[in-house]
């Protein structure tokens, strides 16, 4: 039987209304010492009146120091549970997707606080963030071969998540994986390497925005700032945009676009430009440049809230240098994917570039995560995607 955690008195209002975080400061210490737990440890949690809770994956290191994973009473992190739950993520998947590509399991969202996994068709990306889910790799790694069978699956645990709860990084695949592993996303073809990629080498977040903007492409010109391997820019492409200027800071994301180009018969119309974000910006003003479409789509400026003032700067100055390079009635698609700066932010950082060089628009979208990256009700962490669209006049 599990170890008993004990909240403090009326630390258990956000549990109870569906969230699964415990931080450490709502632990009742003197019923529940922390330092006699173990990393990974399951936990049977109550509150200080002795109410059930759920059971929890410790981690007495961490601030968010419990994770809770069922509200089953003493079911632990078993291949039965991981079965169930892989199920439950797998018919959600197959409702929403006609091919295997998608985010099969998003964390929180799908009732598996640490744990990220993208399919690729016959292969799996793993990503484990907390202690209890790398003490229960194996559990889960069978459960996964029982569930959709992969031929190979890459760990990549290399992230800064490991980092807060004291994990080491580690790359391990299993199985046979293909140096290039493909996939297809709104009509067009992808390939990257798996091991070495951003996080699980894709991002399947944007799917949606993606679409948004191939309906929106056609005969433009445009610009794909942060274009990583090809995502935005080659899929307006491949929608019959006259040309796309992509641009990025690393040499191999521009490699693997440029095949990705090819792979789609696209390549007399994509170009690749090395360089920071700003720098490249600034030259294509100084040199006159003007685009039917621009795409911004940059890393989390935002991950913490100390770095909320610094981010919300970041996002202004990319946003007018992106209004100043759109030509008369041009389309901004500003996305970002910092949680804490929401859609309102957003909307006030581009209508204030706008207004800064004395330009109307007209907000005419505003998207969000794909339906692989389900929202959990209780948990605003798990609403992070932000892809707007407007027309600078």
């Amino acid at each position: 039987m599990s170890s008993i955690l004990y909240l403090n008195k009326n630390a258990d209002r956000r549990l109870k209304k569906g969230h699964l975080w415990i931080y450490s400061n709502e632990v009742d210490t003197a019923r529940s010492p922390l330092k006699t737990l173990q990393p990974g440890e399951v936990v049977c949690v109550q509150s200080a009146g002795g109410h059930y809770l759920g059971q929890a994956m410790m981690n007495p290191q961490a601030l968010i120091c419990g994770r809770v994973f069922s509200h089953t009473p003493d079911e632990l992190p078993d291949q039965a549970f991981f079965v169930k739950r892989l199920q439950a993520a797998l018919a959600l998947r197959e409702r929403c997707f006609a091919e295997p590509f998608y985010r099969l399991v998003f964390g929180d969202a799908d009732f598996l606080p640490g744990v990220v996994i993208d399919r690729f068709g016959e292969y799996c990306v793993v990503q484990l963030a907390t202690a209890g889910m790398d003490l229960a790799k194996d559990a889960l790694l069978a459960s996964l071969d029982d569930v959709i069978k992969p031929k190979g699956i890459v760990l990549r645990n290399n992230h800064g998540g490991r980092d807060i709860e004291d994990l080491p990084d580690e790359v391990e695949v299993l199985g046979q994986v293909p140096d290039l592993i493909g996939l297809a996303e709104n009509g067009t073809r992808f390939e990257f390497a798996a091991t070495t990629g951003q996080k699980t080498g894709w991002f399947y977040d944007h799917r949606p925005n993606r679409a948004m903007v191939q309906n929106l492409a056609k005969g433009a010109r445009v610009l794909d700032m942060f274009s990583y391997i090809g995502g935005w820019g080659i899929q307006a492409a491949q929608a019959g945009a006259a040309e796309v200027l992509c641009v990025d800071s690393s040499q191999p994301a521009l490699d693997s676009l440029v095949n990705n180009a090819a792979l789609n018969g696209v390549s007399d119309r994509v170009g690749a430009t090395r360089g920071k974000a700003i720098d490249v910006m600034k030259a294509l003003v100084a040199d006159g440049e003007t685009f039917d479409m621009v795409i911004l789509d940059p890393p989390a400026f935002i991950r913490k809230r100390k770095d909320q003032k610094a981010g919300e700067a970041a996002y202004r100055h990319i946003n007018e240098l992106a209004v100043k390079l759109l030509g008369e009635n041009g389309i901004l698609v500003s996305a970002s994917c910092s949680m804490p700066l929401t859609d309102e932010m957003l909307t006030n950082i581009v209508h204030g570039a706008m207004h800064k060089q004395e330009r109307d628009g007209q907000l005419l979208h505003m998207g969000g995560q794909g339906m692989d990256h389900p929202v959990h009700p209780a948990i605003p962490e798990t609403r992070y995607i932000k892809a707007q669209f407007f027309r600078v006049l």
